[in-house]
């Protein structure tokens, strides 16, 4: 398989499931909004620090407000990475790889596409958002079920199933910072009885509640749940399951050693912390440097499976990486730029 075919594989998988989880995202920062008291808020401003955007986002001179930061999130095509932006970047992507996708799966992309871009402007309000942001979820799902289900088990899924991972890897650790970022502690003042639904929130944004209960048997709290979407082995939204996913995938890759080592540094690193000790500004510099472990695996595939330019600088695609995080230490088997 071509080089170019390998990248634009891997960041269409990319593209749509940063579109689902950016949705997911902005939905439990809603639900935040709804379930605490005013002096625990934390606000929209957040969501955008978290998706490493602060820098465009103060370029465009916007207001901090609920409205411009949904809408600079969700539906601003100059904003890289908005819901709709990724949409039509995962759309672009699949219009050159016609002749290796599913006809059905390009069909559909594109149908939904122009779909979404006809309904935004009636569903970036507060009662409209959360069924349109519900239906880009279920949408990326339907995608994601066409492909398992029509797809070929060749080179070009192994990569997508590779960057799916990846992203989802990601985007979970991100959709956690939301929770940390508000660098507040349950015995805050006040904050206790709150505590527990802002951790039932956070599992509902994943999907995840139901299979909590199965898999813990126990009352929702701050440690178990932590516990159970970083390094749980069974859920598909755990971190440590989506990048064990990622390494099933090298494994069937060719010259994938280099990119084994660096992940199996990642798995071991997020295998090895202590989340029963840390508090909320522990848990968002652990994400932090969690991510940058995650953009190390990435570096890896890209030096080893796409052309040169994308090997040096990744300009070609979008990601997700804010400068503030890219000083921060990587650990020392991480690939050089």
């Amino acid at each position: 398989m071509l080089s170019r075919v390998a990248e634009n594989v891997y960041w269409l998988a990319r593209y749509l499931e940063r579109a689902e989880n950016s949705a997911r995202l902005i939905n439990v920062n809603s639900n935040l909004l709804l379930d605490l008291p005013p002096e625990y808020r934390p606000g929209w401003l957040a969501l955008i620090d978290i998706t490493g955007s602060r820098e465009l986002f103060d370029q465009r001179e916007k207001r901090v407000e609920e409205r411009d930061i949904a809408n600079f999130l969700i539906a601003d095509l100059d904003n890289p990475g908005s819901i709709l932006a990724s949409i039509r970047s995962a759309r672009e992507n699949a219009r050159t790889l016609r002749d290796v996708l599913p006809n059905e799966v390009w069909e559909h992309l594109n149908e939904l596409f122009m779909e979404i871009k006809e309904e935004l402007p009636a569903a970036l309000g507060k009662r409209t958002r959360f069924p349109f942001l519900r239906r880009i979820i279920r949408a990326m799902q339907t995608l994601t079920g066409e492909f398992e289900g029509t797809m070929s088990r060749n080179d070009a899924f192994t990569i997508m199933t590779l960057g799916r991972n990846l992203e989802r890897a990601d985007m979970t650790s991100r959709i956690i910072d939301v929770r940390s970022a508000q660098h507040l502690s349950a015995d805050a003042p006040g904050f206790g009885p709150f505590d527990t639904i802002q951790w039932l929130n956070l599992l509902k944004s994943l999907s995840g509640d139901q299979m909590y209960r199965l898999s813990e048997r126990t009352r929702v709290s701050r440690s178990a749940v932590l516990e159970f979407v970083l390094r749980d082995r069974h859920f598909p939204r755990a971190c440590l399951f989506c990048l064990r996913e990622a390494e099933h995938s090298l494994l069937a890759l060719p010259r994938s050693a280099g990119v084994l080592g660096v992940l199996e540094g990642t798995c071991g690193f997020l295998a090895d912390a202590q989340l029963v000790t840390l508090d909320q500004p522990g848990l968002h510099e652990f994400i932090d440097r969690l991510q940058l472990h995650i953009n190390a695996v990435h570096q890896g595939v890209a030096q080893t499976y796409f052309p040169p330019r994308a090997a040096a600088s990744t300009q070609s695609q979008v990601q997700f990486l804010s400068d503030e995080r890219q000083t921060m230490p990587l650990f020392s088997d991480a690939p050089t730029a």
